[in-house]
């Protein structure tokens, strides 16, 4: 009778501490889904993708009628430029920030966004880094009570209005081996990339992904679910990104470019403009067009630029 007094009691503390684990709260790096109204419901409105002329970084400033995303808040030198551009938007609150990897280029900018706007929560791709720049935005996130979140391959933010963004990269088993000690990191390659999904709409956002990030995307998701009207271009353009295989899985029909204009790296690379010529594709760039919006009614989409033409 003792025994078996044992064991029911043993059997109850076990289901008390279980349920108290339940109402424990999500660690800031800890990977999250907030999708829950995205999925399948109906469009509202009007979508707005700006990318923003903000010289060679990244800076993608998204909006619904109800949330502001920013996508990467270009580089150091380009925070002024960042600003502005914000203000010209009237941007004065971004409800979700969303940081694509660690490099100077596409978190420059966050000194300036934590002192000059409101930012209700920031999602990057959840693996530690060392640089400075992190390091420091990471102790400011802290100091302003600023939830963090990490973003893995099946997660979905729900952007307001049926918007959703669908992130395809990192895989989840990239991010548990980038959270170990001495694992030696790939930033490029380890870039969140999301589908920006409103209605039929469709527009591929890849950071600086590479060939080999694209290839195994490529090889966990199907064609018909990366097929995507607009592209943003991989790594500013590089010769490292836009695979073959990549552009012929998502069969897009507009490129948008974030690069400055005689950068020191070369971008876009003529291969791949070759590339998106070869499929008549519409070309923008930031540094022909300045900042280039796209909107969209959930059927239908246009793009528009402060200057020129697409090539």
């Amino acid at each position: 009778m003792g025994k078996r007094l044992g064991m029911l009691l043993g059997m109850v503390l076990l289901a008390v501490a279980l349920c108290a684990g339940c109402g424990l709260p999500a660690a800031d790096d800890s990977p999250v889904s907030s999708s829950a109204s995205a999925s399948g419901g109906a469009v509202g409105g009007k979508l707005t993708v700006q990318m923003l002329n903000v010289g060679q970084g990244d800076a993608i400033l998204i909006k619904t009628g109800e949330q502001t995303t920013l996508i990467d808040t270009s580089d150091l030198d380009e925070q002024d430029k960042l600003k502005r551009e914000l203000d010209k938007a009237g941007v004065k609150k971004i409800d979700k920030l969303i940081l694509t990897h660690p490099h100077a280029d596409h978190i420059g900018g966050m000194d300036v966004m934590l002192k000059d706007f409101q930012v209700i929560e920031v999602y990057d791709n959840g693996m530690p880094s060392t640089s400075k720049i992190y390091l420091r935005y990471m102790k400011a996130l802290k100091s302003q009570k600023i939830p963090r979140h990490g973003l893995k391959a099946g997660d979905e933010l729900d952007l307001g209005s049926g918007a959703r963004f669908t992130v395809l990269a990192p895989a989840g088993e990239l991010v548990k081996k980038g959270t170990q000690k001495g694992y030696e990191h790939d930033p490029n390659n380890e870039s969140v990339v999301g589908q920006l999904v409103f209605g039929d709409f469709r527009m591929m956002f890849t950071g600086d992904a590479e060939a080999s990030e694209e290839k195994s995307i490529l090889s966990a998701f199907g064609q018909a679910q990366l097929h995507s009207q607009v592209l943003k271009s991989g790594h500013h353009g590089s010769k490292t990104s836009s695979s073959k295989e990549w552009l012929s899985a998502l069969q897009p029909e507009a490129v948008l470019i974030s690069c400055g204009r005689n950068n020191d790296y070369g971008h876009p690379h003529k291969e791949t403009m070759k590339k998106y010529k070869g499929m008549n594709l519409k070309i923008y760039e930031t540094d022909k067009n300045g900042t280039i919006t796209v909107t969209s009614d959930g059927h239908s989409y246009e793009i528009s630029t402060e200057e020129g033409k697409a090539q």
